[in-house]
């Protein structure tokens, strides 16, 4: 490649260097630690873990999603997490017959219950189905955190937990999400994996 193209890149990478310690210098960091305590917490209780988004969100969820079941860094047993996105199938067939608005409703509807957390993944903070499924989520008694660019949008105030990253660019803004998700599945895993070894 040339050497403009390393530049480019270069250039990427320290932009993104430099939100992820914004980030780490605002509230982001003992908020994700919160956010933390309210996964370990609502998987104690036999609840689980709800992620959706759209776009490349909807691809950070079944990432998140993923970690959960499978692992991140330490053996334990798979811990229950889906993302809402995931059955293509089912996710269409919503949008088709019931409107995109709608289409996490109908799907939080036959897979959400109360004691869960869902988890919105949102660059605006916008969008219509993630503003549904927000309020939808709390008709049911379902926990709310939402990761968002900056200005939080109409989504902030729906939900229990918002976490701010300090960006607007939407790619920016979904690699700090990224990096928060793999911080807090961090976190969750250390706990039960720490539990089943003292057994």
């Amino acid at each position: 490649m040339s050497r403009a193209a390393a530049e480019a890149v270069r250039l990427h990478l320290e932009g993104l260097a430099e939100a992820a310690a914004a980030a780490a210098a605002a509230a982001v960091a003992s908020e994700a630690a919160a956010y933390a305590g309210r996964a370990a917490a609502t998987l104690e209780a036999g609840g689980r873990l709800l992620f959706c988004g759209n776009g490349g969100s909807a691809a950070t969820a079944e990432h998140v999603a993923t970690e959960y079941v499978v692992r991140l860094r330490r053996s334990r047993a798979a811990l229950p997490a889906t993302a809402l996105t995931a059955g293509s199938a089912q996710l269409t067939a919503a949008a088709n017959d019931l409107g995109f608005e709608r289409a996490f409703v109908r799907i939080l509807e036959a897979a959400g219950r109360r004691g869960d957390l869902l988890v919105l993944h949102s660059t605006s903070g916008e969008s219509p189905n993630l503003l549904a499924a927000a309020r939808a989520a709390r008709d049911r008694g379902i926990g709310t955190v939402a990761l968002l660019g900056a200005r939080g949008g109409r989504l902030a105030p729906l939900v229990d937990l918002a976490i701010r990253v300090p960006a607007d660019e939407p790619q920016r803004v979904q690699e700090l999400h990224l990096a928060i998700e793999h911080a807090v599945v961090g976190l969750v895993e250390e706990r039960f994996a720490a539990v089943e070894e003292d057994r």
